[in-house]
């Protein structure tokens, strides 16, 4: 393929964003115009008057793993209910704040879903893997090298 090929599964995501200090506001670009802020705690600078960025990223790991799900679900012929995320994401702060050597990724990120289904245990193990593999924010975390936990549990779909 040519760099003048046109792939028609390429989607772009563009943001515009203005700020001062440590705060922005950000535009997404398309129709439905949806516009978020950022803030920092005050220990980097920030007033805590909207989410960290970080806040943001590990809210993007949890709705892009939703969002990844019910894709798999659809082609795995599985039935989704409620979906249940506790994310966390553990920062040593050296690098960021204080500027010593190193990297300043989260050093481990964690999650834990429940997620309702009609799946059997084999096909809710192959949804989980499927899942890891196509969310692309998973993989912008799996594949920087922190240390990565996913753990899914299996609940009973309620109707």
């Amino acid at each position: 393929m040519t760099t003048s090929t046109i792939r028609t599964s390429v989607v772009p995501f563009v943001l515009d964003a203005r700020g001062t200090g440590v705060a922005q506001h950000l535009s997404a670009e398309g129709d439905a115009g949806h516009e978020f802020d950022t803030d920092a705690y005050p220990a980097f600078g920030g007033k805590d008057e909207a989410p960290s960025p970080l806040f943001y990223a590990l809210g993007a790991l949890t709705s892009c793993n939703q969002v990844t799900a019910a894709l798999v679900a659809k082609d795995l012929g599985i039935t989704l209910g409620e979906f249940i995320f506790r994310i966390q994401g553990d920062l040593d702060t050296a690098v960021l704040v204080n500027g010593d050597e190193g990297n300043s990724n989260f050093d481990k990120v964690a999650v834990a879903a429940t997620v309702q289904t009609d799946a059997d245990q084999a096909t809710f193990e192959t949804f989980v893997s499927e899942v890891e593999r196509r969310c692309p924010v998973t993989q912008l975390f799996v594949r920087s090298g922190l240390e990565f936990v996913n753990e899914w549990t299996n609940a009973e779909l309620t109707r």
